[in-house]
Order: C-alpha cells, then sequence, then structure tokens
C-alpha cells in the first residue's frame, strides 16, 4: 500500500474587516466626533454606513488601524457605532459585537449600541446577537465584542468603534 502525503489547504478570508477603535474630546460634539475617529484612524475619510452582515469568507481582525493619510477622502464602507457626551461626570460607551460562523471567520453579523454604562453596551450587545442567533438556521460561534469609553470632563466628548470593510475611490 502507497503512503499519500496529506495536503492540507489554509483557509484563506475572502477579505478582511478591521475593527478599530478611538475617544475623543473637543469643543463642540462634531470635534470630539472628529477627534474620535482620527484616533480610530479613519479621520480623513468619507464614511459610508452599511448594515450589519459580515459576507460570507470575511474575516474580523480587532486591531486599531493608522489610516488618516492614507487616501484623503476616500470612501469608507463601516458599521459604525459613536456616542457623544456633553454632561461633565457622564461617560461615553459605544461598542461593537460580533458573530460568525468560524471563530472570528464566516459570515456573520455586527450589532452597534452605546451607553453611559460598559456593563450595559455589553449586555445589549449579547441580548442581541443571541436574539439573531434565535430565528436563523444557521450555527454561529462565540459572541465578541469591542467596547470603548471616555469620560467627560468639561468638553463634550466621543467614543467611537468601527468595523472597516473596506476603501474605495470616487
Amino acid at each position: 500500500m502507497r503512503k499519500t502525503k496529506k495536503k492540507y489547504i489554509k483557509l484563506r478570508s475572502k477579505m478582511d474587516i478591521n475593527i478599530t477603535y478611538g475617544i475623543g474630546e473637543g469643543p463642540t460634539k462634531i470635534c470630539a466626533f472628529d477627534r474620535a475617529l482620527y484616533d480610530a484612524g479613519v479621520g480623513n475619510y468619507n464614511l459610508i454606513r452599511l448594515s450589519s452582515v459580515i459576507p460570507d469568507g470575511a474575516k474580523v481582525i480587532v486591531e486599531k488601524i493608522n489610516w488618516n493619510y492614507k487616501e484623503q477622502g476616500y470612501k469608507l464602507f463601516v458599521v459604525l457605532s459613536d456616542c457623544l457626551e456633553t454632561i461633565s461626570g457622564k461617560h461615553a460607551y459605544a461598542g461593537l459585537g460580533w458573530i460568525t460562523q468560524s471563530n472570528h471567520v464566516g459570515k456573520g453579523f455586527f450589532v452597534e449600541h452605546s451607553s453611559s454604562s460598559r456593563e450595559e453596551v455589553k449586555k445589549i450587545i449579547n441580548k442581541s446577537l443571541k436574539n439573531f442567533q434565535e430565528y436563523r438556521p444557521e450555527k454561529y460561534g462565540k459572541i465578541h465584542n469591542k467596547i470603548v469609553g471616555i469620560k467627560c470632563k468639561d468638553k463634550p466628548v466621543c467614543a467611537v468603534v468601527c468595523a472597516v470593510f473596506k476603501s474605495e475611490k470616487w
């Protein structure tokens, strides 16, 4: 009987989706939002918000990026969670949660939530994604999340978590 070598095929993702995040403070709400986007590495893009569907074959990577000067003014397709706060002493928390069919790879879903409490954001992310799974026949893996927050002192603040799908020229 002849021995044959087993071939192992490395699964490659069709696309990477980066989860990036940032916080910011500024003299106005829009300035705080812009600073948070800049901190997340996507401050110089025109954001186009997507709904929450992760395409089959995608790989979700949690990694803060710095694309601020990569492609000035390009379109950037994102799922975005943001939270603004203007009251001194209060917090702003933004979070994205996701499920995929395998560990960070394959089709799945994002949810975006925000609140004045980290625990509340995590709770509603879990509740939403568990509900998404109740009426779908596919099996999904563990619920993942990325949550960031900032405390308002005397200026408006913003927290953002952004799932970056791709950029595109106009």
